[in-house]
Formats: C-alpha cells, structure tokens, sequence
C-alpha cells in the first residue's frame, strides 16, 4: 500500500470541480461546494479518492481542516 501526502489549496464555490497539479508540486482544488457545514471538505475527500481510484476512507485530512491549504493523506490499495 502506496502513501501519498499532497498539499492541496481549495478554492470553493468554483463553477466546476476540478484537482489539478502546480509545477511546484502542489495541487490546487477548484470546489463548487460551499465551505459551510464541511461540505467542501467532504467534495475534497471524493474528489481526491477519484482522482486516484480509490474509496473515500483511504482519504484523510491531516490538517488545514478549516484553513484554504490542506495536507491530505491518501492511503492507495
């Protein structure tokens, strides 16, 4: 089982989600989910387990939960 950590920046209520990679190696995250409630982070979590094919329990926010910058861990079977 593969370990990824990715820092991710979120931009909520975008028109589109969408997960994209910066040449620096971060990650920006375009959410039309508002960041109310835990919504974005719960569009956050499903958008990362598509992005890697896996199911959204191997996807955890190590912090940042509140913040616009995230580091999320993701566990790939």
């Amino acid at each position: 089982m593969a370990i990824v950590l990715m820092r991710i920046k979120v931009k909520a209520r975008a028109r589109a989600s969408s997960l994209e990679q910066a040449p620096d190696g971060t990650w920006l995250a375009k959410l039309k989910s508002p960041p109310v409630d835990g919504k974005a982070n719960e569009e956050l979590i499903a958008l990362v387990a598509n992005h890697f094919h896996c199911h959204k329990a191997y996807v955890l926010i190590k912090s940042g939960g509140s913040g616009r910058t995230k580091l999320i861990r993701v566990e790939i079977p």
